[in-house]
């Protein structure tokens, strides 16, 4: 029967891109609404729109907030599959971020002895949101080549590191709500139109590498970027994801397009399980390229030198 590939709601799939790369099933954490109830989250935006959902934090005291994926729904999920005779790569959220990977293995090692005949490997991603999606497309692509699941394993695990994120985020006041910046930085940071930029670092987790000075210099500091890491853009899907930036997201994919001419750019709502966390103002490129430094030394460094020369 072959086997089935099974990401979480954090890779922001939404059903046009699941059906394209034959996803069947995905993990769905919980997020909990500002009234207090609480639902499992869908990838696909039914009871509100992506600009309803970042429009409603805003500015305002509304915040959303999402739990892992409970390991009932991983047991269920799984066993479906295994019932049917199908073996399972399961790739989750960054450990750094989430429990998800490691309930995950504790039911797969559970359901092994269960079922002894039937094959579960369970991939950290250490990635989030759309960097995620970019990983599970790619873990598609190579099961769709023919490779067997310890193949594409094997893949994912050792290019897992060469997938960068490049961007901004400009809204500091919800980033001072969620207690990621101070309030006196938020403002003076507002003033002057900072806009941080990331990539991740070893643990799996987005960090602040630089900071440039408005939105279209961040855009501008970002292709610069990737023209230190990224490597055969000609052969990749890229993907540009945002949240409440679209204008700058298309105007990012076009400046891709120009300069990279990729085989395509995919452009994605960063979805519910993740923007609980990033909220309304970003806007990144996700792409393949060298592996991510140990102590992201050289990304520093490529991003500072950037931006220097952009103030000549």
């Amino acid at each position: 029967m072959g086997f089935v590939i099974i990401p979480d709601t954090a890779c922001d799939l939404e059903k046009n891109l699941r059906d394209r790369f034959g996803i069947e099933d995905y993990l769905r954490g919980t997020i909990y609404f500002p009234d207090g109830h609480s639902e499992p989250i869908s990838l696909d935006w039914e009871k509100m729109t992506p600009d309803e959902y970042y429009s409603s934090m805003k500015g305002h005291n509304v915040l959303y907030k999402t739990a892992s994926v409970p390991m009932g729904e991983a047991r269920e999920v799984f066993e479906r599959h295994l019932e049917k005779g199908e073996d399972i790569l399961s790739i989750s959220l960054s450990s750094g971020l989430s429990t998800s990977f490691n309930e995950s293995e504790l039911v797969a090692k559970e359901l092994r002895e269960k079922y002894p005949d039937r094959k579960i490997y369970c991939v950290d991603s250490l990635r989030y949101s759309t960097s995620l999606a970019l990983l599970v497309i790619k873990a598609c692509e190579k099961k769709q080549s023919g490779a067997t699941i310890e193949e594409t394993y094997e893949y994912i695990e050792s290019i897992k590191r060469n997938i960068h994120q490049m961007g901004f985020m400009d809204d500091l006041y919800f980033l001072a709500k969620v207690g990621r910046v101070s309030n006196f930085k938020a403002f003076f940071g507002t003033l002057v139109g900072v806009a941080p930029l990331a990539d991740f670092n070893k643990n799996g987790v987005s960090e602040v590498i630089g900071k440039a000075k408005g939105r279209k210099a961040a855009n501008k500091a970002t292709i610069e970027y990737m023209k230190h890491f990224i490597e055969n853009p000609e052969d990749q899907i890229i993907f540009v994801a945002h949240s409440l930036r679209k204008e700058f997201a298309d105007m990012l994919a076009d400046d891709i397009k120009e300069t990279f001419h990729p085989k395509e750019i995919i452009m994605n709502n960063v979805g519910m399980a993740c923007g609980a966390n990033i909220g309304p103002g970003l806007c990144c490129a996700y792409f393949m390229g060298k592996q991510v430094s140990e102590t992201l030394e050289e990304e520093k460094k490529v991003i500072n030198d950037i931006l220097e020369g952009m103030k000549k």
